[in-house]
């Protein structure tokens, strides 16, 4: 039996630890465990969207390629501008947008210009057209003006030879927005994490299935599914695998042999069928852990062969928070994304009681918005229970209540992260 991975520290390991790791320990251990994944394709630029660039990129020309204008105007030279008083120039010619002026700006003259046009060889400054008077072909107006004024350079946006973005940067509508404005039509992006995922349980059944006494139907997998799919790993979904050490290890084995990530829901809380443990054990190298945190208490981590390990725990609301808090954060690191979400905290007043005993840190489901005043408020979605799966769905964010507090009064500023659309 191999060695079982836990931080070095006699504050955390098997059931008989001596206390459970803060939510903090578990995080910083998992995320420096974890490395990205080898392999990178390439990639159109459209079918790049969400992922992970595995080079550097940077601008083969200056953007905007050439001096604009910021406005619809006229371009002019700023030597034709007296100290004071208004000034009368003669309109020699238009510059369009992807239609450039062909000669320069000369004395006493100006350029109808258009946003986004070429301003014309000698001229420095772009007069808006609100602030001109135009009769027989000149434009007359105040010389309140210097010179730049709005007129974009060359490079403004970016210069040549730039970095564009860095590798390791995940590819949002702006990046796709970024690239095509310096022509990139392909991209490298790193390969995507295999991810296999299964429920232990006898009581599980899946959909389509008839329930016996004592039997539900396995909504782990899907919601599972439905968090997988939205990060854009490849997924292997196993189903369900029965409580025994032959279908447990055959499972294991055949994740461990596919995926570079295995997530389990059960079968890791103290008093669980010893077999799950012992075979994870003799697969691999697993931690199990008490997370001192509700819901979410039990956590297993690790490696199976040599893919990294999951356990998540059984009820459903645990492994939407269990996910989120932990198994995320690591996938990321495993696509080779460098600058990892963070989890935006608002301190925010509580319009609603949020029970609670001291000793665990709590995530208790929670609706954020608005009160009468306009004021941001957050009231809890009713029960608590790790079971109340529809808490997830009626909820928007976790009212997030450290460890040493106890019940939160109405009217009190409470910790806020929200996760609409996250998880």
């Amino acid at each position: 039996m191999k060695k079982a991975i836990v931080p070095d520290t006699d504050d955390c390991g098997g059931k008989h630890a001596a206390r459970a790791l803060s939510v903090d320990e578990a995080q910083k251990y998992i995320t420096s465990d974890v490395k990205p994944v080898h392999g990178s394709e390439k990639l159109a630029l459209r079918s790049a969207l969400g992922r992970i660039l595995a080079q550097d990129l940077y601008s083969p020309f200056d953007v905007p390629a050439h001096i604009n204008s910021a406005v619809d105007g006229y371009a002019i030279s700023s030597a034709d501008l007296p100290q004071d008083g208004a000034v009368t120039l003669r309109i020699a010619g238009t510059s369009w947008a992807g239609k450039p002026y062909a000669g320069a700006v000369h004395p006493g003259a100006c350029v109808r210009i258009m946003t986004g046009a070429v301003v014309p060889e000698g001229a420095d400054i772009v007069v808006m057209q609100e602030h001109v008077s135009v009769t027989d072909n000149a434009i007359e107006f105040a010389s309140e003006y210097r010179a730049g004024d709005n007129v974009r350079a060359a490079g403004e946006d970016i210069a040549r030879g730039a970095m564009l973005l860095r590798a390791g940067s995940q590819i949002l509508p702006a990046e796709l927005g970024l690239l095509a404005s310096v022509g990139v039509a392909e991209v490298r992006v790193t390969r995507r994490v295999r991810v296999a995922f299964f429920s232990t349980g006898d009581e599980l059944r899946s959909i389509g299935e008839t329930l016996a006494p004592g039997q539900i139907y396995d909504s782990n997998r899907y919601t599972l599914y439905g968090m997988l799919t939205r990060l854009g790993v490849d997924l292997i979904d196993m189903g369900v695998v029965r409580d025994d050490r032959d279908s447990v290890r055959a499972a294991f084995l055949e994740a461990a042999g596919n995926a570079d990530a295995i997530i389990t829901s059960g079968g890791v809380s103290v008093g669980d069928a010893d077999f799950v443990k012992e075979t994870l054990e003799a697969l691999g190298q697993v931690g199990f852990w008490q997370i001192s945190m509700k819901p979410g208490r039990p956590l297993a981590f690790g490696r199976v062969r040599e893919a990294v390990f999951f356990g998540l725990p059984g009820n459903p609301v645990s492994v939407m928070v269990t996910y989120y808090l932990f198994v995320e954060p690591a996938l990321r690191r495993m696509m080779g994304q460098t600058e990892i979400p963070i989890h935006v905290d608002l301190k925010v007043r509580s319009a609603s009681r949020f029970r609670k005993r001291p000793g665990r840190t709590e995530y208790q489901r929670a609706i954020l918005e608005r009160d009468a005043d306009g004021e941001l408020s957050v009231r809890a979605t009713g029960d608590q229970g790790s079971g109340i799966l529809h808490s997830m769905s009626t909820g928007n964010c976790f009212v997030v209540l450290p460890k040493d507090s106890g019940t939160v009064e109405p009217g009190t500023l409470v910790d806020v992260q929200p996760f609409h659309g996250l998880i």
